[in-house]
């Protein structure tokens, strides 16, 4: 919602705009202070004086002013940076043309003052700093910044006579009249505008005439949801216009923003499903102030809006949001836009290598939690594979007695002769190949889809399968290393207990004994299970989250949800390639005395029919089945805590596994030293823009070009 310094200054009747400013007590002519030096004003002064005077001492011009109080890297969706160049004059108190490191101490200690935005304001306008506003120095410098197209307003009104005398002997004013003044100024510009449409005083304008009003005296305060609706006003009643009493009713809902969210958020809170009703928040309104502060009229204007895209009479605090958030923005628009740039960033890889690096390094960090949460994953299930593994190399025909009668018995048998250890047996590989696996799937898989996708990010179902086999080829360049590494080491348990005398071998062992060429034997059988795999996990689960949990810009998915999604999609996945797993695995164990030894991925396949039949293929089917989901599960979980105690702050939304999912909330940085500082400065230009939508633009261009043309003042 809006912060409370916005509110404060929102416009109302006269009635409605005592009381704020009495609490503001500066003597009438601010004294300067003695800023506090500090090292941090210093740095950022020198990091963004790009100039320096005759004396050469460093100085900041007009753009350089700006770039501090306002960094680039800011969301400034309603007030246009430009705009703020204005409080450029308020930091050059002597019209030298640039900022010296003494006027921008005093500036920043300015803005560190209780009332700040409103101070910023007085000596705007007060130009000889005598600590008193001249009403022919107020016209002049209103005059210069107004709109060409505004609508006009009359400064010989009676509401202007009771701050300023009559037309005969205006006086000066103080601080305290003012800022009051200017308090109540944006209500006196919508009465007048009103007027000014309502020629023949009949009490009503038309919709689009209230539309022109709210765009030119309050545009900077209410969302783009809100303003793209302003016409619908008349629809809270019979009539096809908009009465003095709905545009009143209507403004003082957009200056009690900060009550309606308190409110919503304190009724939603007492709510099962977290919407509310109007007898909600007119019971919860009448517990949370101590009078009755929205009318039925406030109360009609306030749920039409925030139920324009709903048919529910009960809403959620995202409803309000949509529309009373200055900073909300669609959040199908954020997302469209978030995925062209995804497209965009993979279809130019090669061409703009830099955009895409940015976009890699932020998936990086996505992969470096996922690879932990892999790794913990993988652990808790670890004696899953390693008991479908020795069921995979369990043969027939062998000399002597089956070792396991099925994987219950493998479980216990390993226990029994190995200790609880032995079912962790190569675990290492497998940790040491989580982090590259993960890696290269997603980059992979994601680069795929950008370069098969259409402009607007649709991608047919061929480019799905082929995206996630092409993730699965490239990922065996790592796994399966590792993989046979792993198997040897899960098998070699068994031998010990059943070969007396079998040295155990270590991992670096097995490696330097198979070399390069034996570290990628069944490398083939290894392709053709990671490809049809990846071919069916990634589409299906991208559909299962979109389709049918609904997954998009306004809606984001639990863990729960995901959990589902995954483990469902990994069961065909798992399942149908059970097959060239058990042949990958027979191809990668070493085989024992009196075991066939197979030759290739055919020889394999038809000895293991011969000997075993069919259902030997399937071996293990129903292990890799149920190792999926708990190991999903588990790595989601883990996932899911470590993004919340190691955010990645560097904008987007939530990211799970590397896949960004985009949402409607502004982007609002997180508090740090200066960022109360930034937000004095917007609120001070909130108030100048009740004066005038584009106050300040004018000025602020003839600055941009005067400042160049000052004597003893070059460029560094």
């Amino acid at each position: 919602m809006a912060t409370a310094a916005s509110s404060s200054h929102n416009s109302g009747d006269d009635n409605n705009d005592g009381g704020a400013a009495s609490a503001l007590s500066p003597p009438s002519t601010p004294p300067p202070q003695s800023p506090t030096f500090s090292s941090r004003t210093e740095r950022t002064f020198h990091s963004y004086a790009s100039s320096v005077d005759v004396n050469g001492d460093h100085v900041m011009s007009q753009d350089d002013f700006v770039h501090a109080i306002c960094p680039a890297n800011e969301d400034y969706h309603k007030i246009s940076r430009d705009s703020y160049a204005v409080l450029f004059a308020v930091a050059d108190r002597h019209s030298k043309g640039f900022v010296s490191f003494n006027d921008w101490q005093l500036f920043e200690n300015l803005l560190q003052k209780p009332d700040a935005e409103y101070e910023i304001a007085f000596r705007l306008f007060d130009t000889d700093g005598n600590g008193l506003v001249d009403y022919n120095e107020f016209i002049d410098y209103y005059n210069k910044n107004k709109s060409d197209d505004s609508i006009p307003f009359n400064w010989h009104s009676d509401w202007v006579t009771l701050y300023l005398g009559n037309r005969k002997k205006r006086h000066d004013l103080t601080y305290q009249q003012f800022v009051q003044m200017l308090k109540g100024l944006q209500g006196e510009r919508v009465r007048q505008a009103f007027h000014y449409y309502d020629k023949n005083n009949t009490g009503f304008i038309e919709p689009e005439q209230f539309k022109t009003i709210i765009e030119q005296t309050a545009k900077h305060k209410l969302s783009d949801r809100l303003l793209a609706s302003l016409n619908t006003l008349c629809n809270i009643s019979n009539s096809s216009k908009i009465s003095y009493a709905n545009v009143r009713a209507f403004q003082n809902v957009i200056r009690e923003t900060d009550m309606v969210d308190i409110i919503v958020q304190k009724a939603a809170a007492k709510s099962p499903d977290g919407k509310i009703t109007r007898t909600d928040f007119t019971s919860e309104a009448a517990r949370s102030t101590k009078f009755a502060l929205f009318t039925p009229m406030e109360i009609d204007i306030l749920f039409h809006f925030a139920s324009l895209d709903t048919e529910s009479d009960r809403l959620s605090r995202d409803d309000f949001r949509r529309v009373l958030d200055p900073s909300w923005q669609d959040p199908v628009a954020l997302y469209s836009i978030s995925q062209a740039e995804k497209i965009q960033s993979a279809k130019n890889a090669f061409q703009a290598p830099g955009h895409f690096l940015h976009e890699v390094f932020e998936s990086a960090y996505h992969f470096l939690l996922g690879s932990v949460a892999g790794a913990f994953g993988a652990t808790i299930v670890y004696p899953i594979d390693l008991v479908k593994t020795r069921m995979q190399n369990q043969r027939a025909k062998i000399p002597g007695q089956l070792l396991y009668k099925n994987s219950i018995d493998c479980f216990k048998k390993v226990i029994h002769n190995e200790g609880f250890k032995g079912l962790y047996s190569g675990l290492g590989p497998q940790l040491v190949g989580v982090a590259p696996e993960k890696a290269i799937k997603l980059t992979v898989n994601d680069f795929a889809r950008g370069k098969l996708s259409d402009d607007k990010g649709n991608i047919p179902l061929y480019g799905e399968i082929l995206s996630g086999g092409t993730a699965g080829a490239c990922q065996v360049v790592f796994t399966n290393p590792l993989e046979i590494v792993k198997i040897r080491l899960q098998i070699q348990g068994e031998v010990a207990k059943s070969v007396e005398g079998t040295p155990k071998r270590s991992a670096i062992w097995i490696v330097r004994n198979l070399g390069l060429l034996g570290l990628y034997k069944g490398a083939t059988a290894c392709l053709m299970r990671d490809v049809p795999f990846s071919a069916i996990y990634f589409p299906t689960y991208a559909h299962l989250k979109k389709d049918y949990f609904g997954e998009g810009p306004n809606k984001q998915l639990g863990i729960g949800q995901l959990l589902v999604a995954g483990a469902i999609a990994g069961m065909p996945a798992a399942y149908f390639t059970t097959p060239c797993d058990v042949i990958k695995t027979r191809l990668q164990a070493e085989a024992r005395a009196g075991q066939t030894h197979y030759h290739n991925i055919g020889h394999c396949f038809t000895t293991i029919i011969k000997e075993e039949g069919f259902k030997a293929l399937f071996k293990g089917g129903p292990a890799r089945i149920l190792r999926s989901s708990p190991q999903f599960g588990c790595t989601l979980a883990a996932y899911e805590f470590l993004q919340n105690v190691l955010p990645l702050n560097i904008g987007g939304g939530h990211t799970e596994a590397g896949h960004s999912v985009p949402s409607g909330e502004s982007k609002i940085p997180k508090p740090d030293d200066r960022n109360v500082e930034y937000l004095r400065s917007q609120n001070a230009l909130k108030i100048l823009l009740d004066i005038d939508e584009n106050f300040g633009k004018p000025k602020a261009q003839q600055l941009e070009e005067s400042w160049k043309f000052v004597p003893g003042f070059a460029n560094r």
